[in-house]
């Protein structure tokens, strides 16, 4: 009785709304008018980064401005709200993400076992739990875009890549049997290889589009090229960009094997050292941008591995993080911040010239 009643007036509430929702950056604890910048504004420091806000979930979708609200859809949604009694769709541990060509925004989060689609063009957000038919999502941790609209989602539990069209239906690629614990996902386009970081197995794992394992980098050991505990990947031009957690830096590695690896970054507790390196990610301008997940920051290097700039601190204000986990870039420059334990993606917008600055 309580599911026919809701799925009527499910039904009743898509016939009277003539709109879609609108999706907005909820600015959280911004002043309205005030913008937040990095470094903030002063007399020797040219601002790079602004704040534009955070999602959470189902709170970010709103109806338009000014539209005024119809008396009987309100009724409709208190009721359907009393009957189902369910909370409000949220982000709980997001862990990675990315940006796909119609603009929508995928999260992975292994609390909820589940992606979270956030789309502002239609105005709405899908959650997506199962990984195949009925088979459900238990800890997708990496997601990157693959060919044809579809993306890449890695489970860590599952020890399983799935591959997922544009309305979530999955189709399994890489089985258990490959791997240990995958995490970081990358899809190189151009050669038609999936990068996959096994953390268990202290390597990162190269798969054509079958699910065939086409060969291995690295084994564990703190040398260029070898790994302890890999995690988060990214690409950048030739070279693969890998999250060596527990070697505490991160590596750019050469796609075609040749020439030795670049190290980012070096153990220790200055401003710009690593501890516990995770998300990585690198803008149009070649800067490169690391999650210090322990110290709670995120760190941007230049292309020459230069720290040039922090951003964060420990808190739930906006521009603070807590546990961050992985870091994205769209085609604007936006920078997306899996604000882990914080339940919400952080996003900035990259300004340009950080470089610059780093040499002023």
């Amino acid at each position: 009785m309580r599911f026919v009643v809701v799925a009527l007036l499910a039904c009743l509430l898509a016939g009277c709304a003539s709109e879609p929702l609108v999706m907005r950056f909820d600015p959280g604890q911004v002043a309205a008018g005030r913008k937040i910048y990095f470094p903030p504004i002063s007399d020797e420091e040219v601002p790079r980064y602004v704040y534009v806000g955070e999602l959470t979930g189902e709170q970010n979708f709103v109806e338009r401005e000014g539209k005024k609200k119809n008396v009987f859809i309100e009724a409709l949604k208190w009721l359907a709200g009393l009957f189902e009694g369910q909370e409000a769709v949220v982000l709980q541990r997001p862990q990675s993400g990315v940006v796909d060509e119609n603009g929508r925004i995928l999260v992975t989060d292994v609390s909820r076992s589940a992606v979270f689609v956030f789309d502002p063009a239609n105005g709405r957000l899908d959650v997506w739990e199962f990984a195949q038919g009925f088979r459900r999502f238990a800890s997708p941790t990496g997601i990157a875009l693959g060919p044809a609209g579809r993306v890449f989602v890695a489970d860590a539990d599952l020890k399983q890549v799935y591959s997922l069209d544009a309305q979530g239906k999955g189709t399994l690629v890489v089985d258990s049997a490959l791997l240990e614990r995958p995490n970081g996902l990358a899809w190189d386009a151009r050669e038609g290889l999936l990068y996959v970081a096994d953390t268990q197995a202290h390597q990162i794992k190269v798969f054509d589009m079958t699910g065939r394992l086409v060969r291995s980098i690295g084994q564990r050991g703190e040398a260029p090229g070898e790994f302890n505990f890999p995690t988060f990947l990214s690409l950048s031009g030739d070279r693969l960009v890998v999250s060596d957690t527990m070697n505490a830096r991160v590596q750019l590695i050469p796609l075609d094997g040749i020439g030795k690896p670049l190290v980012v970054g070096e153990r220790g507790t200055m401003m710009g050292n690593l501890v516990r390196p995770k998300g990585v990610a690198v803008d149009s301008e070649n800067n490169l941008y690391v999650i210090e997940s322990y110290y709670d920051h995120l760190l941007i290097f230049d292309e020459r591995a230069r720290f040039l700039l922090p951003i964060g601190g420990a808190g739930k204000a906006a521009g603070s993080f807590y546990l961050p986990g992985g870091v994205w870039i769209d085609r604007g420059n936006r920078v997306f911040v899996a604000d882990t334990f914080n339940g919400r993606i952080a996003v900035f917008q990259f300004l340009g010239g950080v470089g610059d600055h780093g040499s002023e």
